[in-house]
């Protein structure tokens, strides 16, 4: 079989389980989040942090609770780090420095999961679990809520009131996150991934010698860094290391889990929303997104140029030969399309394009699908720009949902997406008029400047990869990108919010004849192109003189 048609029925073995996935999942999940009852184990959780779930709130309530919650998040990481050599199950590591520690805490709080530190170097495991592990658990489930509440923003009317964040937090707990992964975790045992507590011990090497490895809790720990889209690693390899990623079932199985919830979300927006047609809409902006990115991976990854790449049958520089190139492929799309960023490759040694291909999927915002949650609230705030645009085209009120498109509405979504550009263009620019960020690079020219922006944009688009070739363990590094990922993570849920109030105030705008049919392929088409022109026009010039000027080089 050759490779090309290997990946295809790869895909397509993908596309398949997403589709038997989407309706069950995506109902299930408009239930949870629409029933009026609470199971025991989630009243007894409301009880221990004195919350009435009962109690719908406001939008700035609403988002006072997910703030405060996140706060607590980063405070408490960041001490579980900071006092972990006094901690059982600390393998003999020593506490986390301050600066690393604080960016530690904010990526895994703001569902991020940069890292720059090794995993199975410095982490114990009590932190692994009882902090890494927790936080995948609830800042996924915090990215969920703001999507519902936006979805109530366009399905409720005359009110102001969004739900209870509270309730909206454990139920995607108790109910999505916890179970999907019990079993997903069974199923990566299965493939072979580990599954224990065990302490460090010496391994032999084929070239002779010794390594030393020590063992935790990977299956469960990898299991929700996929679903919840959050991405770091129990390794420094990541999902390119046989304890997470033994073989290419396990492989299909991981890239399935990224994408299922957040394509799924979709299914839940149109049954909440009352039109689970305007849900089909999105999901074909989504879709086609995802597959021609997908499509242009394997691509420029199997046309690379030069004798090497002849040899191999493709870029298979920095690639897993049990995943080859469409493995690694379907894997990296679908990590930088959504806020997850795990990698079972190292992106930096993919072509000049190729490299390219994963920073604009970042760069979109990651909305196709998008992170868990975020996607759909970004798809939509992208669908709120891309009614106003044809408004203006012929002249009339922009409606979306049966709510008027006007003022208000869209500053917010303006602001929304402002905030992303401004953090990853701003740092990067800051970061080569200093001597000490430019001496972290590995590579000069073209792909240096790549790596200083892939890291911004990864940062402040909350996606945690990294082109690896930057040394990002210092100061300058951790500092200004664990501010990129707070500020990347909540400044637009604040817009989110903000938008969803405005909207649940309005009254619901009868249709005519003159209503855009947001259902229909003509929107759909419609929103693709807002969404690429909006990037490109962004990031272009950034863009030109990184990745192309390396791929037009080559």
């Amino acid at each position: 079989m050759s490779p090309v048609l290997a990946g295809i029925l790869q895909l397509l073995a993908l596309v398949v389980a997403l589709g038997l996935s989407y309706r069950p999942l995506g109902d299930h999940m408009a239930r949870v989040y629409s029933s009026p009852r609470h199971l025991w184990v989630e009243k007894r959780i409301y009880r221990v942090i004195g919350a009435n779930p009962d109690v719908e709130m406001r939008w700035p309530a609403y988002l006072r609770g997910v703030l405060a919650f996140s706060a607590v998040g980063v405070l408490f990481l960041y001490g579980l780090q900071r006092s972990q050599d006094v901690l059982p199950g600390s393998l003999g590591f020593v506490s986390i420095d301050p600066d690393q520690a604080f960016n530690t805490a904010a990526s895994f709080v703001a569902n991020t999961n940069w890292q720059s530190y090794y995993g199975e170097q410095a982490m114990g495991h009590v932190v692994q679990t009882g902090g890494l592990a927790v936080q995948n658990f609830v800042s996924a489930a915090v990215g969920i809520a703001v999507a519902v509440a936006l979805v109530r923003g366009f399905a409720r009317s005359r009110t102001g009131e969004l739900g209870n964040f509270w309730a909206d937090l454990v139920r995607g707990v108790v109910r999505i996150l916890l179970p999907i992964s019990v079993i997903g975790a069974l199923v990566l045992v299965a493939c072979g991934a580990i599954q224990n507590f065990s302490g460090i011990h010496e391994v032999g090497q084929f070239g002779g010698g010794t390594q030393q490895w020590n063992g935790g809790a990977v299956a469960s720990q990898e299991v929700i860094k996929e679903l919840g889209t959050n991405g770091g690693g129990y390794f420094n390899a990541n999902s390119s290391h046989p304890f997470e990623n033994p073989n290419g079932l396990s492989n299909l199985f991981e890239i399935y889990l990224i994408l299922v919830i957040p394509f799924s979300l979709t299914r839940t927006f149109g049954r909440m929303a009352g039109s689970v047609r305007q849900g089909y809409a999105i999901l074909g902006a989504m879709a086609t997104i995802w597959l021609g990115f997908t499509a242009l991976m394997m691509w420029t990854e199997y046309a690379g140029h030069g004798p090497a790449f002849e040899i191999a049958g493709g870029a298979m520089e920095g690639k897993e030969t049990r995943f080859g190139i469409a493995g690694s492929s379907l894997f990296a799309v679908a990590t930088t399309l959504t806020s997850t960023g795990a990698v079972n490759s190292f992106h930096s040694s993919y072509t000049g394009f190729g490299g390219g291909i994963t920073m604009l999927g970042m760069q979109l915002g990651e909305i196709a699908p998008g992170g868990v949650g975020s996607g759909l609230y970004g798809m939509l705030v992208m669908a709120v720009v891309a009614v106003f645009v044809a408004g203006l085209m012929v002249g009339r009120t922009p409606e979306y949902l049966g709510k008027k498109i006007g003022t208000r509405e869209v500053t917010f979504a303006a602001c929304y997406l402002l905030v992303t550009p401004a953090l990853v263009l701003g740092f990067t620019a800051a970061s080569f008029t200093l001597d000490t960020p430019v001496h972290s690079m590995t590579n000069s020219g073209a792909h240096g400047f790549s790596e200083i922006l892939y890291a911004y944009t990864s940062g402040a688009n909350n996606n945690g990869s990294a082109f690896a070739g930057l040394n990002a363990d210092t100061p300058w590094f951790n500092t200004t990108i664990g501010i990129a990922m707070l500020l990347g993570r909540f400044l637009p849920m604040v817009f989110v919010l903000a938008l969803a109030g405005s909207l649940a105030g309005q009254r619901p705008v009868p249709e005519t004849s003159g209503t855009l049919r947001t259902e229909k392929p003509l929107f759909t088409g419609l929103l693709v192109g807002t969404i690429m022109i909006i990037t490109g026009l962004t990031y272009f010039p950034a863009l030109a003189l990184g990745p192309l000027a390396e791929g037009l080089a080559a």
